[in-house]
């Protein structure tokens, strides 16, 4: 496993992390926490010590289940957790997964705070996240000015934006651009080899000015792992299963994924990556990124992907071979018009 500081601050989070989302929500098939439980123990003996969650995961579970699985670990963990979301007035899964109403407020973060503190039962948060903040929120002075007197009471030890929705990237670009760079605070993005649009612009900027870059859906919500044709088929309790519910959404999700994934074939196997681990290696290249949470519900998969600090990198041959396929749309544009 590999470890990377997160500046300005002594936490050394390992580079592969878990996401505990998927064992927390229900939305990834796991409604026995117990099997949450194992996965995120396991993960530990592993060399993962890096743990992301949020308030609104399971309206608590999500940080509860994290305390009933490491507690007894807790001074060699790295726990980031989420907040911003109004859940106790908005309980359960929304209809159509939309959002629930925000509250930015420094009374409401200050006892959302408390809440997950108590949830987590420890005494500090040691990375802090806005939850899908809009770019007003990142710029109210009062918002800033809460998180900065949590930080000195040490309730938390850094904070950050977590940036959201998915179908928004052309305003999360501002979004990140502003925390980078006026904020100066941690940014945590969806990034993966079919996915850089937000990437392309935050990374350099996040690197230049040493500010913490972290990663979700690394796996392009799983298609990057491989194990999918295009007769796969989502339960309707799989959150992915929005992403199918017409032909044509399929065929641009999954079906162009998969052909995309076919062209990066050439550094898996004789690179000797997994798929799953070639998608998590290539982030790892990037300097900027500090910490990744792939999306895990099985042992299996949890092996495979923390054994991806320990395959060989990326070369610049390789870099340079996926930068030019995912700019020129790995040449499907140039099949599809010879067919």
């Amino acid at each position: 496993m590999q470890y990377r500081e997160i500046a300005h601050t002594h936490l050394r989070p390992s580079v592969i992390g878990f996401g505990v989302w998927t064992v927390s929500t229900g939305m990834w098939g796991i409604h026995d926490p117990a099997v949450g439980i194992d996965l995120l123990q396991h993960a530990f003996e592993l060399g993962i010590n890096f743990y992301d969650t949020a308030d609104v995961y399971g309206d608590g579970l999500g940080e509860t289940i994290l305390h009933d699985a490491l507690s007894i670990h807790r001074d060699e963990i790295v726990i980031a957790t989420k907040f911003g979301y109004d859940f106790i007035n908005n309980p359960g899964i929304q209809p159509g997964q939309r959002e629930r109403p925000q509250n930015w407020t420094p009374a409401f973060v200050r006892a959302a705070c408390e809440a997950s503190l108590k949830r987590l039962q420890t005494d500090r948060i040691d990375v802090y996240q806005m939850h899908n903040p809009r770019l007003d929120a990142m710029q109210s002075d009062d918002l800033i000015a809460v998180l900065d007197s949590l930080q000195q009471e040490g309730k938390i030890l850094s904070y950050g934006a977590a940036l959201g929705p998915a179908l928004k990237p052309d305003r999360q670009i501002e979004e990140g651009l502003y925390a980078v760079r006026e904020r100066r605070m941690l940014v945590h993005i969806i990034y993966n080899l079919l996915e850089q649009q937000l990437a392309e612009p935050i990374c350099p900027e996040a690197d230049r000015l040493n500010v913490p870059v972290l990663v979700r859906v690394p796996h392009a919500s799983g298609v990057l792992e491989g194990t999918y044709t295009t007769q796969t088929e989502f339960s309707p309790n799989d959150h992915r299963s929005h992403r199918v519910t017409t032909d044509e959404m399929k065929r641009q999700w999954l079906d162009m994924g998969l052909l995309k994934l076919e062209k990066l074939r050439f550094a898996c196997e004789e690179a000797g990556r997994t798929p799953g681990q070639m998608a998590l290696c290539f982030l790892m290249a990037d300097p900027a990124v500090k910490g990744i949470f792939p999306n895990i519900y099985d042992r299996a998969q949890l092996e495979e992907f923390a054994a991806a600090a320990d395959v060989p990198p990326f070369t610049a041959d390789e870099m340079q071979k996926v930068q030019n396929l995912y700019r020129n749309n790995f040449y499907l544009d140039v099949e599809t018009a010879a067919v």
